[in-house]
């Protein structure tokens, strides 16, 4: 099995050149992001995520996670790893100060998510949900809970989950039943049972914080009846030290396809009286405050789906670099490693590709989210905030569908090894395969796209991208590279086609929503495409500089112009294929009757 080594000069490609670190160290706040921080810090991440947090990937894939007597109980060296994470900072690394974080930008802490999903994704799920957490604290809870928790949290002293699903209420959240009793002493009584609650319980912190979806008995019906509250697993007395255990219990863990080591907990809150609570923001208006702790865990799954891809793509080179199979079909030399087969180089250039391509958007993402937190100007804040609440979900649904196809690719390029668990090959497919799902499915992201992004200002933000998008394209096309004129003729039909499946959504989101809904994943497909190939352009004109000026690492800047090449040749002419598919409607669905399912 093959080690995981962080691709530390590609990440500081991406937040140097595209996502522009330097801009961003001028903003109010994040002066002391520099360049030269910044190396620092993905060196240090890379060697902790190598040598602490990967070596227990198999470990934890193979023993999972137990419940016992006093709760659930992860696998061997967890605790311990937990504690060296905390103890090295990285999980209050972007946090403000005052509760004890570092203040750095989101586009570096994306660095250390990235690799430490890659490392070991059941590992990184603990802090990227309590990551969400604490930000849903920061936007609603009152002064007096954020005293109480956020620096705990922050600090990663105690863990936070996200508690939305019940049995019944999968992804629709109206048929929510947990509910929620006042109190004389103003908190709540909380009763109901959560499934599916990521590190629900575990043994590696001494606290766990749970934000929790339940109802007020005079709420309204349907998701406007929603409120949220804070139920800690022991109740925390004034001085600040823990005290009695509250009533939510974790009864029982799911048996998962992958994430073995990630104990996924059925939560019953109340059995025994009623578990402890506190309301956060106004009542009724829970679903919104949690939407802030989806989106940064929609956002956190995306780059899960980035870095399984980027492990399975160094596992599959290792392999193909290694294994001696058939002739050279150009030289015929026999025997040769079979990363000399172009079928096998396709798939390699096809997996690297596209990893390259969903990290750049990624960190894009995550730079656009920090210059509309540190922008002083209110309408420079809401254009930057658009922008990337238009990316999340490309992020999201993008680079983990991403994940299955090219964690998959890694299993065929093994061949049968790569159907042996011993490999290790088949663990990244076995744990990409949740990420499309949790979260909000792709379905749930393509709506989320045309419905919530799209249609709130009309295609406005989407016209400011097609805009950026066609200025790439000039640069391109006017290059003095054959190879990148190429890229800019792609770009451009694939842009083309962007265009005119989005002037169709917008025209026939009113009148035919039936045939926008069954193309919506075929537009994010289509989105996701072209954001991936303007990205890649954008890398290639950058590489093409360093070239011309005969500066720097000259094989790394060759191989991220062929790279984009690649993409821009087998990747992009997709678009046009996706936009027939959005614009094609429901005319064949809707020729199909129930019965003949």
């Amino acid at each position: 099995m093959s080690d995981y080594r962080a691709p530390t000069k590609d990440i500081s490609f991406v937040i140097n050149e595209l996502a522009d670190l330097n801009a961003i160290s001028q903003l109010p706040g994040f002066e002391e992001a520099t360049t030269d921080l910044a190396e620092a810090i993905l060196d240090e991440c890379a060697r902790f995520a190598g040598e602490v947090i990967a070596p227990l990937n198999r470990v934890g894939d193979t023993e999972g996670c137990k419940l016992g007597p006093d709760g659930v109980v992860t696998a061997t060296g967890w605790t311990a790893a937990y504690k060296a994470f905390c103890e090295a900072g990285w999980n209050g690394m972007t946090f403000p100060a005052d509760f004890g974080g570092q203040a750095l930008p989101n586009v570096l802490g994306t660095a250390v998510k990235e690799m430490m999903a890659s490392a070991n994704l059941s590992f990184s799920l603990c802090s990227m949900l309590t990551g969400g957490a604490i930000e849903a604290l920061r936007t609603c809870a009152s002064e007096e809970l954020k005293a109480t928790y956020l620096e705990k949290m922050v600090t990663g002293e105690w863990t936070g989950t996200m508690n939305l699903t019940e049995p019944q209420a999968g992804s629709d959240l109206a048929l929510i039943r947990s509910r929620a009793e006042p109190q004389p002493d103003g908190s709540y009584r909380i009763f109901g049972q959560k499934i599916f609650i990521t590190y629900g319980d575990h043994d590696m912190t001494d606290n766990i914080v749970h934000l929790v979806l339940a109802r007020l008995p005079d709420a309204p019906p349907g998701v406007k009846g929603i409120s949220l509250f804070l139920v800690p697993k022991f109740l925390v007395n004034a001085d600040g030290s823990l005290g009695e255990r509250n009533d939510a219990h974790c009864v029982s863990i799911e048996h998962k396809l992958g994430i073995h080591a990630s104990p996924t907990c059925v939560l019953a809150f109340g059995d025994n009286g009623g578990a402890v609570g506190y309301l956060l923001g106004e009542e009724n208006h829970g679903l919104r405050y949690m939407f802030v702790m989806m989106n940064e865990a929609r956002l956190g799954v995306g780059l899960q789906g980035l870095a399984l891809g980027e492990r399975s793509y160094q596992q599959a080179l290792a392999f193909a670099r290694e294994r001696k199979q058939g002739r050279d079909a150009v030289t015929g030399e026999a025997l040769v490693t079979i990363d000399r087969h172009p079928d096998i180089r396709r798939m390699l250039m096809t997996m690297k590709s596209r990893v390259e391509a969903g990290r750049a958007v990624a960190y894009i993402t995550s730079a656009l989210l920090d210059r509309a937190h540190a922008s002083a100007d209110a309408a420079e804040k809401e254009r930057n905030l658009f922008l990337a609440e238009f990316l999340i979900p490309i992020v999201k649904g993008g680079s983990t569908e991403m994940s299955i196809d090219v964690t998959s690719l890694g299993v065929q390029i093994h061949g049968g090894m790569g159907f042996i668990e011993e490999t290790g090959a088949a663990q990244h497919w076995r744990d990409s395969r949740i990420t499309t799902i949790y979260e909000g499915t792709t379905g749930i992201q393509a709506n989320d796209l045309i419905f919530r992004k799209l249609m709130r200002d009309q295609g406005a933000t989407a016209r400011l991208f097609f805009d950026e998008i066609a200025g790439t394209v000039r640069q391109l096309k006017g290059a003095n590279r054959a190879e990148l004129q190429a890229i800019g003729r792609r770009l451009e039909s694939a842009l083309q086609a962007w265009v005119e499946a989005t002037e169709w959504v917008i025209a026939n989101t009113r009148t035919g929503v039936s045939g926008v809904l069954a193309g919506a994943v075929a537009y994010l497909d289509l989105a996701v495409a072209v954001c991936g190939g303007w990205q890649m352009g954008r890398a290639a004109l950058i590489a093409a500089g360093h070239l011309d000026k005969q500066e720097g690492d000259q094989v790394f800047y060759r191989g991220k112009i062929a790279t984009a090449f690649f993409y821009a040749d087998q990747l992009l002419p997709l678009a046009a294929a996706h936009a027939e598919t959005v614009k094609a409607g429901d005319a064949a669905l809707a020729t199909m009757p129930d019965e003949a399912f």
